[in-house]
């Protein structure tokens, strides 16, 4: 299931099952999984790893070094689950310092022209729409859905479950389990539909929605806010996961 025309490097390991379309490339580190379809015109470069069932589609590039000019060399490396969908054009580069690492989970979506850049953690079943486009060091976590256009600014956290509108700027923390919008970006209400298609209770939801009033809506600062959280909200797993990651924000969160 190779085609003649690829072109792989001898080292290159090659999992069980693979398809291997007209003129994809393939560098010498490259590991990849069992069952991964590779269209055509793919390159997958660098010290990059794939995990089984992975499909990407023409023009994307894989693995290839960091855009960042802080890079000074060294082995540095890109780790790909299980099951994902690379669309055409979608580019992930490898980390900037000697032994880091660009890592994305499994059964995620991402959409044409995405960019994943150096040192950036995302998660498992997020979609990234048409050109999304992820600075440095961002982190992604699980669920979460990116609207097309969307920029996101280095170091900035996307919470579980939070939806980015389209063509949205993003510079601070968005927190997990809420819609945000605009430029610049605000966060408007509780992603009610992404919580119901993901199977979050009744109950939590209505605990997400009563915290959310708190931390958004009641003229509060934020250290204030969550002290109000954990004293008048049930402390549910959803509830705990939002304050541990308002509390630990760096850059500070969307309002």
């Amino acid at each position: 299931m190779i085609h003649s025309s690829a072109v792989i490097h001898p080292h290159a390991q090659i999992g069980a099952h693979c398809e291997i379309g007209p003129y994809c490339v393939i560098g010498e580190h490259v590991v990849l999984g069992e069952g991964c379809r590779l269209h055509s015109h793919v390159v997958l470069d660098g010290h990059t790893q794939l995990g089984p069932g992975n499909e990407v589609f023409p023009f994307a590039s894989l693995g290839l070094k960091t855009q960042d000019l802080k890079w000074k060399g060294g082995v540095t490396r890109v780790k790909i689950g299980d099951h994902n969908t690379f669309r055409e054009y979608v580019t992930i580069n490898s980390a900037t310092g000697d032994g880091e690492a660009t890592v994305v989970g499994s059964h995620n979506h991402i959409l044409a022209y995405s960019h994943i850049a150096h040192n950036v953690a995302l998660g498992n079943h997020v979609i990234m729409s048409n050109v999304a486009t992820l600075a440095g060091h961002v982190t992604v976590e699980d669920y979460v859905v990116i609207g097309g256009l969307v920029a996101v600014h280095q170091f900035c956290r996307l919470g579980k479950m939070s939806f980015i509108g389209g063509c949205s700027k993003v510079v601070q923390d968005v927190p997990p389990y809420v819609l945000a919008d605009g430029n610049p970006l605000e966060s408007r209400t509780i992603n009610k539909v992404g919580l119901e298609r993901n199977g979050v209770a009744e109950a939590a939801q209505a605990a997400l929605r009563q915290a959310y009033k708190i931390l958004f809506r009641e003229g509060l600062t934020t250290p204030n806010a969550l002290v109000r959280i954990e004293s008048e909200v049930p402390a549910l797993p959803e509830v705990q996961h939002l304050v541990q990651f308002v509390r630990t924000s760096e850059r500070g969160i969307t309002k």
